[in-house]
């Protein structure tokens, strides 16, 4: 049994915390800059896949993930590159279509999608879309966008999207582009996913991750439903986390950071202000946070794998702005000490 691992970013750019100080944030080029070195790393450390997510406000510095993946596709070897995700809600399939395929000539085949609704929705109104049409937005252009993955010439008619009547999308990937579909955990996008046979991709954040189980099972009955074979589908999941020597030393480091971040967003949603009671129950065994030593985050990984039949599993590192240096180490631990680990447990699975 193969289990992919990877890493997930949103290019955060908060101010930068850790366990005794504050720092100005960096510059959104200066992110981008250190991104593009993360990415570097995770490939050499042997991780499978890298996704970038989209964003369009200040404290994010991607707003164009497969611009970032592509200067990345000619300095790394293996290491898959994908969108976490591509807000196609407010984008053009064609487009899309376009950049990743370009990604995937510049890294030899290691582009994929993935494709969401968006759950920060500044890109809205950005680019002129109109909220109540959040849903049937999101359904025409994932048909849209699968529809150009396998036909070179296009012929399409939608109600939000102009009509495309024969014209040819270019350039062509050399073979039909990974195209996921990211939800974090409404019964709706396990539905979709199983009735186009997409793989899924699931946001775990919060709560206990077993409870995703239904979620894991509805997406296979409704994909048997449609002719697609349970035993084919991929899955995954991607949570926050973070990698140190040592538990105490992670959760000293990544405690101020998450913090910081989840207290931001939760002004904006309405959420209760961050704790240290809610930060350790993430962290136990029953939590969505994925922190501690080598040993810690592989035996946690291997649990999540196993309760819902994952065949991938992303770490999200690292959430709110922590220092670029440890960053790169908790990269460094996650391909070094805990892939061996996982990669061993399911070996002869």
């Amino acid at each position: 049994m193969k289990v992919e691992l990877g890493l997930t970013s949103f290019a955060d750019n908060h101010d930068i915390y850790t366990e005794d100080n504050v720092y100005p944030a960096i510059t959104n080029a200066e992110r981008i800059r250190n991104i593009v070195e993360e990415i570097q790393l995770a490939d050499e450390v042997g991780l499978d896949v890298y996704g970038l997510g989209e964003h369009h406000r200040p404290d994010y510095a991607v707003s164009s993930p497969a611009t970032v993946l592509a200067a990345a596709a000619s300095t790394t070897k293996h290491i898959k590159l994908s969108s976490a995700v591509t807000v196609l809600s407010s984008d053009d399939p064609v487009r899309v279509y376009q950049q990743f395929s370009t990604v995937d000539a510049l890294s030899n085949g290691r582009a994929e999608i993935m494709a969401g609704r968006g759950s920060f929705i500044e890109s809205f109104p950005l680019f002129g879309y109109n909220l109540n049409d959040y849903e049937q937005l999101f359904d025409e252009k994932i048909q849209l966008l699968m529809e150009i993955n396998q036909h070179e010439i296009v012929h399409w008619e939608g109600s939000l999207r102009p009509n495309i009547d024969g014209l040819g999308v270019y350039p062509r990937a050399d073979k039909a582009l990974p195209i996921w579909l990211a939800t974090g955990g409404t019964p709706e996008s396990s539905l979709k996913a199983g009735s186009l046979g997409l793989p899924i991709t699931y946001a775990i954040i919060g709560g206990n991750p077993k409870r995703f189980a239904r979620n894991v099972a509805m997406y296979k009955a409704m994909a048997e439903s449609h002719g697609y074979e349970p035993e084919t589908l991929q899955i995954a999941s991607h949570s926050w986390g973070y990698v140190a020597d040592t538990d105490e030393e992670a959760q000293a480091q990544y405690m101020p950071a998450t913090e910081a971040h989840h207290n931001i967003i939760a002004k904006e949603r309405g959420w209760p202000p961050f704790t240290y009671e809610h930060f350790q129950r993430e962290i136990g065994p029953n939590g969505a946070m994925y922190v501690g030593s080598p040993e810690t985050v592989a035996q946690k990984i291997i649990d999540t794998v196993e309760a819902l039949g994952l065949t991938r599993f992303m770490l999200h590192l690292p959430i709110g702005s922590i220092p670029h240096e440890r960053t790169l180490k908790s990269i460094r631990l996650f391909g070094e000490k805990v892939k061996p680990i996982v990669d061993a447990y399911f070996k002869d699975k």
